[in-house]
């Protein structure tokens, strides 16, 4: 049976959770896209060599593409009877999944860290802050709907062909479809992306004041990384909520995160707990970020960040 995934155009080419979900999905049979919004061939192409053998493209133009891309995917799913959808973290697909549940009576599970369909399908999602995980086995029938964590799975191209793209046609839902989007506007930023950078360095309350930051975005220059924040400093208007790692932010998974005047809270672990080296700056040694940290340094943040960057100038 099919797996359908969901994915959103972008502007910035494909979608990585699309490429992501993609990459597990080939492992349990033929993988077909839904792509809503304008027309990318290279988007197409990368669906493809991910493991993609069809796209069925929504253009939606500029309306809003909750409604639409759930009432043709109701039509499609009626139609070809996948095993399983899938879809990322975005407001968008979540919107989409939502709505495509109340068309099909069917649940869904959200915030899955992993799923195997190779026999049935089961879910597994992190509860309690991340500090437990359940396996669910999804009973009702086809197709399961799926919504997926960042980073869950890797996005490895398969060397697939170019798929075969479908034009599905706009359904006309009157009302429920009549939101437009008048104005994008796209944020100003330099460096790599918080989610794709292989460095991030974040700053929490313990930084004292939001003019701090200013040493971490140094920092990360350097390093050639991204900075983040907690939700706390999100929520206190020190930094805009792009910056947010955690379990209602972005999670991140890169080689270096560095948490700096960051206590450790159970929703900010979560969303950077599987970074590959994690090295923290605090003066409270009973801070509960230490216990998931690789590299713990006991000091003020203000006298540890500025002498790195020192050093690492004095080394360019």
């Amino acid at each position: 049976m099919t797996t359908i995934v969901f994915a959103e155009a972008t502007g910035e080419g494909p979608a990585s959770s699309a490429l992501e979900a993609i990459s597990k999905a080939r492992a349990w049979g033929p993988v077909a896209v839904f792509h809503a919004g304008e027309g990318d061939d290279g988007a197409f192409a990368a669906y493809g060599a991910h493991g993609a053998h069809k796209v069925h493209h929504l253009d939606t133009g500029d309306a809003l593409p909750g409604a639409a891309a759930a009432a043709a995917l109701a039509e499609i799913a009626a139609a070809e009877t996948p095993r399983l959808i899938l879809f990322g973290m975005s407001p968008t697909d979540r919107d989409v999944a939502g709505r495509l549940s109340a068309r099909l009576g069917r649940p869904v599970l959200a915030n899955a860290t992993d799923v195997d369909a190779a026999d049935g399908v089961r879910v597994t999602n992190e509860i309690l802050g991340g500090t437990t995980r359940v396996v669910t086995r999804i009973t009702a029938g086809a197709p399961a709907l799926v919504v997926v964590r960042p980073k869950a799975f890797a996005a490895e191209p398969a060397g697939g062909e170019a798929p075969q793209v479908v034009a599905v046609e706009l359904p006309d839902l009157g009302h429920a479809s009549s939101a437009k989007v008048l104005e994008r506007h796209v944020e100003e930023a330099t460096g790599p992306k918080l989610e794709a950078a292989d460095i991030v360095v974040s700053g929490g309350r313990g930084l004292g004041d939001p003019s701090k930051f200013a040493m971490l975005d140094e920092l990360a220059g350097l390093l050639g990384g991204a900075v983040g924040g907690t939700r706390a400093v999100v929520d206190a208007g020190w930094v805009p909520y792009s910056y947010q790692v955690g379990q209602t932010g972005k999670t991140v998974k890169p080689n270096v995160y560095i948490a700096c005047g960051i206590s450790g809270a159970m929703q900010h672990l979560v969303g950077m707990k599987d970074s590959a080296t994690i090295i923290a700056i605090n003066k409270d040694p009973d801070a509960p970020i230490f216990g998931v940290a690789d590299l713990g340094i006991v000091g003020d943040v203000h006298k540890v960040v500025p002498a790195l960057v020192d050093t690492l100038r004095e080394r360019r």
